[in-house]
Order: structure tokens, then C-alpha cells, then sequence
């Protein structure tokens, strides 16, 4: 069977991490060879940035003084997260294209259209995210799930630990920002309800991924 990468995107709270579980589990169990991941990812780069979201490790905050628009912690989040989605596509351990190439179904929670969604605010942002993941392939289907700002932090309410990014003003951002990239995607997509059963969702994106394999 031919490799397959599918990307699972939304806002925080919106069930991403669950849907691709749910995925996996079903996929291994048809005997399907799968790789569960996300961004950021496990390696180095990855740990450092779950330390900056999580505010284990300080990073400098406020506007950049030669570009009054931009925000300096999603600037840096900008850089490194493409840093580690370099390496999460191509280190050669468990790297994304490695292992579709091998022919493994590699299921992402985020990818890219995770940073135009969470740091860009204005055009020359948009056009800084957009050349730092101009050399990364699009995937092959995309699963967006798309729910309401207010749902999310009523699910997140009970973390133990809230990351930078998950309050209602940031992710009202986001969600425009999710609705305008997959408004004018031309790929593989799959836009699902994310308030619906965890089961509707779940068979609607297996026949979506089963067709396309």
C-alpha cells in the first residue's frame, strides 16, 4: 500500500489530538501500518517550544520595535516551529517523508496552516509565515475540525496547565484565520462539524481516509 500523510488541524480544544487517536487505533487495527505524531513534535525543537507555550521557558513578549504589527513571541514561535517541522518531516529517525516514502500512513496533529492560523495578525506576518513554510509539501488530506471559540474554552477549562495560546481572545483570532486559509484551499480537505458525536466524526473522517488509500 502506498504511504499517506493526513493532517489533522482546529483550534485548541477542538478535538484534534482525540480524532487522529481515534484514527490510529482503528487504521493499526485493519492491520494498517500507521505513525502518530503532532507539532510540535517530540524532538529538540519541539521540547523547546512546548517549554516556551507551557511558560517553562521565558521568551521575549510585546511589539517589535522595527515592525510595530508584529509580536515578537509569535515571531519566534514562527521561526521555530518551522525549525521543527523541518526536522519532524526529515530527521532520518522517524521523519514524515521518510516514512511515507516507506509506505506508512503518517497521521499529524497540525502541520503548517497551524502557523498562518496562530501567528500571523496582519499581512506582513502572513507573508513572513508563508516564505519560512514555502519548501514544505502539502499533505494529503487535511482534516479541519471547526467549532466555536466559546466550546473550546469550556473543554480546556480543566487543564491542569493552559499554554500560551489558549484564551478566547487568541483563538478567536485563530479560528478567523483557520476559516479563511481552508476558504481558499485548494487540497485534499475534509471539513468536519467538531460539536458533533466524537463517534459521527470519527466514521466520517475513516471513510474519507479509507477512499483516499
Amino acid at each position: 500500500m502506498k504511504g499517506f500523510f493526513v493532517v489533522f488541524e482546529g483550534i485548541d480544544g477542538s478535538g484534534t489530538s482525540t480524532q487522529s487517536k481515534l484514527l490510529y487505533d482503528y487504521l493499526t487495527s485493519k492491520g494498517i501500518r500507521c505513525h502518530l505524531t503532532a507539532e510540535p513534535s517530540a524532538g529538540p525543537i519541539g521540547t523547546l517550544i512546548r517549554h516556551g507555550m507551557s511558560g517553562r521557558t521565558a521568551f521575549s513578549k510585546g511589539k517589535n520595535p522595527f515592525l510595530e504589527q508584529s509580536d515578537l513571541f509569535d515571531e519566534q514561535m514562527a521561526y521555530l516551529f518551522a525549525a521543527d517541522r523541518h526536522d519532524h518531516l526529515y530527521n532520518s529517525l522517524d521523519g514524515v517523508v521518510g516514512l511515507v516514502e516507506d509506505g506508512v500512513v503518517v497521521i499529524s496533529s497540525r502541520y503548517f496552516f497551524s502557523s498562518f492560523a496562530y501567528h500571523c495578525s496582519s499581512k506582513e506576518e502572513y507573508e513572513f509565515v508563508k516564505e519560512l513554510n514555502s519548501r514544505f509539501p502539502n499533505p494529503d488530506l487535511v482534516v479541519y475540525m471547526d467549532n466555536e471559540v466559546n466550546v473550546s474554552v469550556e473543554r480546556m477549562s480543566s487543564r491542569a496547565v493552559v499554554d500560551e495560546y489558549e484564551n478566547k481572545e487568541k483563538l478567536e483570532k485563530v479560528r478567523n484565520n483557520y476559516l479563511n486559509i481552508f476558504d481558499n484551499y485548494d487540497g485534499e480537505l475534509l471539513k468536519v462539524d467538531a460539536n458533533s458525536p466524537v463517534s459521527d466524526i470519527h466514521c466520517d473522517i475513516v471513510n474519507k481516509v479509507l477512499g483516499a488509500l
